[in-house]
């Protein structure tokens, strides 16, 4: 829940967007595929843990290389980082040139970064490639502390790890530090790689879509024939900053921030709790943090990864904490297109939730051709919806029971 009584703050609102996804790098782009219906989700190479002769996942085929201004590298030098940092670095600092902001000696800037086994995955990919940092002395290895050095930051910078829920976190955190004015300004989000490790897990896990004969179907969430997820790589930044701030400055605004609901149900390690009531919480802690109603609720979009346990117990907390109102409300996951972003998620499912307000359209879940019965929802089937919409919810619901509900408004 908020710290504060939001009805005694300056709104928090969006004022810069970047993002580096199976979907594209710039908002526009973002948008248009997923009104499309496009998905990202191709076959790979898994490396040497491949536990399938056909495996797939939803990669970033193109990290764009940031302005020197905005990062102070060179493209060769940008190109010499590692996949994880550039994943990162990328977004972050297209998302501060989005916003305009000055950054010389003027504002105290934040940084909070959502992202869960930060140097598990590093280590891996390196002594893969036949590095030596997993046996080094750990020195300047957190990305958080590079990217707000790259980036020119003078304000405090975190990690924030909540498995599946990070970046979503990490935008209540920055949210939490504009209030507290411990912050002029905060770049908050989180980005996730594609590692041959973590493919091999959740592989073992079961928690993974089998379907290999067409890869490109085989994310469905709340579809009966589900089988589980498709793992993404990539995510999104956004620079938060009081509304009064933006307006001072002639900033564009994207979107605020209005409302923020957490919970913890702590089922099992990695099962979601087949009871909704947690979750429920909190969406309903959301909605009451921004102050609105379940029928001023224009769209959701869903955690929903294609798990058949998860996707059914979501469906009942979105129908418990919106009541009569969730006939009426257009439900939609975007996982079905862009893979699951592990701790990028939740970030860019916001960013889903800022282009269907700008585009006034619910975006589709695609392959969802036989709607589950237990997920009893106003469903959004392969073909986006024309809609005004001007508030908006985001699910996101990590293992270990981290449960996340960001609301998005209009400007």
């Amino acid at each position: 829940m908020s710290p504060v009584d939001r009805s005694t703050v300056e709104p928090v609102v969006i004022t810069g967007i970047g993002a580096v996804s199976p979907l594209g790098c710039s908002f526009t782009e973002i948008a248009e595929n997923l009104l499309a219906g496009r998905s990202g989700v191709q076959v790979i190479d898994p490396g040497e843990y491949a536990r399938e002769p056909v495996q797939f996942a939803a990669p970033v085929t193109h990290i764009p290389v940031p302005l020197p201004d905005a990062c102070g590298l060179s493209s060769d030098e940008f190109e010499r980082l590692g996949r994880l940092e550039r994943l990162c670095l990328a977004p972050a600092a297209s998302a501060l040139v989005d916003a305009g902001i000055d950054r010389r000696g003027g504002p105290r800037i934040g940084l909070v970064l959502g992202l869960g086994a930060e140097h598990l995955k590093a280590w891996e990919l390196d002594f893969l490639a036949g590095g030596t940092t997993v046996f080094g002395d750990g020195r300047d290895r957190t990305v958080v502390h590079r990217l707000s050095r790259r980036l020119g930051l003078r304000g405090p910078a975190v990690t924030v790890a909540a498995a599946c829920a990070s970046s979503g976190y990490a935008m209540a955190m920055g949210r939490t530090w504009i209030d507290a004015g411990w912050v002029d300004a905060c770049v908050v989000g989180g980005c996730d790689i594609l590692s041959p490790t973590s493919i091999a897990a959740f592989y073992n896990l079961r928690a993974l879509s089998r379907r290999s004969d067409d890869p490109a179907k085989a994310s469905r969430p709340f579809d009966g024939d589900r089988d589980g997820f498709v793992m993404g790589e990539g995510g999104a930044f956004f620079v938060l900053e009081r509304q009064c701030d933006a307006v001072s400055r002639g900033a564009t605004v994207r979107g605020e921030l209005a409302g923020v609901g957490m919970s913890s149900d702590g089922a099992h390690m990695v099962i979601p709790s087949s009871d909704p009531v947690h979750a429920s919480r909190a969406i309903a802690a959301a909605l009451a943090d921004a102050a609105v109603s379940p029928d001023e609720i224009d769209y959701v979009n869903a955690h929903a990864a294609g798990t058949p346990v998860g996707d059914v117990a979501e469906a009942g907390a979105i129908r418990m904490a919106l009541g009569d109102a969730t006939d009426g409300i257009p439900v939609s996951s975007t996982k079905s297109m862009s893979g699951h972003m592990i701790s990028g998620a939740a970030a860019f499912e916001a960013l889903a939730c800022l282009a269907a307000i700008d585009r006034q359209a619910a975006p589709p879940t695609v392959n969802l051709d036989r709607p589950d019965p237990q997920c009893r929802l106003d469903h959004v089937p392969h073909v986006f919806r024309p809609r005004r919409i001007r508030v908006t919810a985001s699910n996101s619901f990590g293992f270990g029971g981290s449960n996340l509900c960001l609301v998005l408004r209009a400007a």
